[in-house]
């Protein structure tokens, strides 16, 4: 009975971690091309923004979301074959996710607020005369 078990837990395992992997991949290029998408139209132009940084925010959000990705797929690997290799590569995942969700956490909430300051000013200088 286990082993007829195992005999469906190994194959669905290995092809939900290679779904999670392709995820990850997909969501990295999905990642670069909204990166882009939002980048392209502010080259050269002069705005109040900073397209670079934005464009960095960007993508690491993008980047987080793929490794949320990959430690899922490194857990259902770990799962149906805990290897030492596997549980080594899972826990190195989950520190890097771990440290960049908290600094880009950061740092979008420092744009928020430069973001939030650059519209105060704009509106101190121009108040609306409707308002």
């Amino acid at each position: 009975m286990l082993d007829a078990l195992q005999a469906v837990i190994e194959p669905l395992g290995t092809a939900t971690r290679v779904l999670l992997e392709a995820l990850s991949v997909l969501t990295v290029l999905y990642g670069l091309i909204a990166t882009f998408h939002q980048a392209i139209p502010r080259l050269g132009r002069r705005l109040p923004t900073r397209p670079s940084n934005q464009a960095r925010l960007t993508f690491g959000s993008w980047l987080a979301l793929a490794l949320e990705f990959q430690l899922a797929a490194d857990i259902v690997a770990t799962t149906t074959s805990p290897t030492e290799s596997n549980l080594i590569q899972l826990g190195v995942i989950a520190v890097i996710r771990t440290f960049l969700n908290i600094f880009l956490g950061r740092e979008i909430e420092a744009e928020q607020r430069w973001e939030g300051e650059v519209a105060q000013r704009a509106a101190s200088r121009h108040p609306n005369p409707l308002a």
